[in-house]
Parts: C-alpha cells; sequence; structure tokens
C-alpha cells in the first residue's frame, strides 16, 4: 500500500465530469457514477469531487448528484463546491462523505471553518487554496473559479486557514493546472513549509516521476490528480486510469 495518498481529483460541471486547463477550457469526461465505479475496481484510496461551478452560480451544492455517487463509491470521499453553511455540510456528511472541501466561502466566511471542525473534527474540512502568480511572480490567493483575485498572500492564508480549524490543504496552482507541465515546486514547498497541516500538491501533473519530484522535493503529503487520471495521455482521449503502483512507490521510496 502506497504510504503517500494519491487522490484522483475529479471536476463536477451541472452532473457531468469535466477536465479543465488553467481553470477555463474544459473537456467533457463522462459521467461519475461510471467513473466512481472504475475507480472502485482500480482500488484507489481516496476520490475528491469539486463542483467548479457552484459559487459561481450562486448554488447549493447538488446533493441529489452527490448522493448518488456516495452510493457507489467503496472509499473515502471528500467535495467541494457551494458549501455557505454549517447546515450544508451536515447533509453531505450525513450522506456518507468524510470531508468536505471549503474554497470561496473560507475566504469570505472563515469562521465557517472553525463551526465545522468544531462539530466534526479538522480532519474532516480541507481548505482549498487556488494560487495564480503574476508576471511579476506575486502570488495570490484565487477565488470564485481563479475568477476573484483576493489579493492575499497565499502563505499567510494558509496558516490562517490553519488556526481556524483546517485539517488539511489543498492546494492548486492555477498557472499549472491541466496542463501537464509539472508541479509549481517552490509555490508547495513554501506552504509546506508554512504549516504543521498535510498539504495536498495539486495542479500540473504529468507523469509519475512529478508525483515524486512534489513529495520528495516540496515536501508534499499527498498528491491530487486529474488530467492523468482520465486521459490516456497530453493530447489523447478520455481513459480513467490510475497510475501503475509499483512505478508510484518507486518514486515515492
Amino acid at each position: 500500500m502506497l504510504r503517500t495518498r494519491i487522490i484522483p481529483a475529479l471536476l463536477l460541471r451541472d452532473e457531468s465530469l469535466v477536465k479543465t486547463v488553467r481553470f477555463g477550457k474544459f473537456t467533457y469526461v463522462g459521467d461519475p457514477c461510471n467513473t466512481v465505479r472504475i475507480f472502485n475496481e482500480l482500488e484507489v484510496d481516496e476520490l475528491v469531487f469539486l463542483d467548479i461551478t457552484a459559487t459561481r452560480e450562486g448554488r447549493s451544492p447538488n446533493l441529489k448528484i452527490l448522493a448518488d455517487i456516495a452510493n457507489e463509491c467503496f472509499m473515502p470521499l471528500g467535495y467541494g463546491g457551494g458549501i455557505s453553511s454549517l447546515e450544508q455540510a451536515k447533509a453531505i456528511f450525513d450522506m456518507g462523505f468524510e470531508k468536505v472541501i471549503l474554497n470561496s466561502c473560507a475566504a469570505e466566511k472563515p469562521a465557517l471553518l472553525t463551526d465545522i471542525a468544531e462539530q466534526y473534527g479538522s480532519q474532516a474540512v480541507i481548505t482549498a487554496i487556488d494560487v495564480k502568480t503574476s508576471f511579476w511572480g506575486i502570488s495570490t490567493v484565487r477565488t470564485e473559479g481563479a475568477r476573484c483575485n483576493t489579493r492575499r498572500d497565499p502563505v499567510e492564508w494558509a496558516q490562517e486557514a490553519e488556526e481556524r480549524g483546517a485539517g488539511e490543504i489543498l492546494l492548486t496552482s492555477v498557472d499549472r493546472e491541466g496542463t501537464w507541465e509539472g508541479f509549481d515546486l517552490d509555490l508547495v514547498k513554501r506552504i509546506v513549509d508554512a504549516v504543521s497541516i498535510p498539504v495536498i500538491a495539486h495542479g500540473g501533473a504529468g507523469c509519475v516521476e512529478d508525483v515524486g519530484k512534489v513529495v520528495q522535493q516540496a515536501g508534499a503529503s499527498a498528491v491530487a490528480l486529474g488530467s492523468m487520471v482520465v486521459f490516456q495521455k497530453k493530447g489523447m482521449g478520455v481513459l480513467v486510469n490510475f497510475p501503475d503502483k509499483k512505478r508510484l512507490e518507486s518514486v515515492l521510496a
């Protein structure tokens, strides 16, 4: 069994799965429940679903599709997108999800992190931090699908999220997401060095070696994969898959 968690991160748009590039252009991937069944057969340890339009459209999580996903899934589940209250988080936990992921709402109402952590434990709360770096090398936290520049420093926000009760950070490089160009190792290391909770690196993985680098060189506690687990290769068609575990073990040893 892998010591480092390798987590497929699947993007929901309406009731379909898609894959984006730099949070923009998207490709249709397939049906969420059919995809879950494949990951069940591949014996993946954990899955994350992110609804990429819920917050932008001002709507609540789609509890119907989430219930269908929870009923199909054999492994621990995390969900993010449109969660803005303790009541919504409770509904998601009640249907079988182990973790909720807060992004835009956490930045706007950080007290919600504390409320959920006090009710369900820090291990059940993930803060998603999306980071975009300017031409001048200044990194800022983005919300609402990277459309809103909060002008907050990602290191400072990660530290505050930890203080407020987050048990993990899902760190995404907007500039690398969907590009297959490798992780932003400097960004990951800066966040890892600043907090004591696990950091899940996300955005840019193009090969198993990239996974090894972000863990060994940047100190990520876990890795979330998007394109690598829904496409055959860069520029090729959809194929739900998971990297060979022996290859993963070799780069993570």
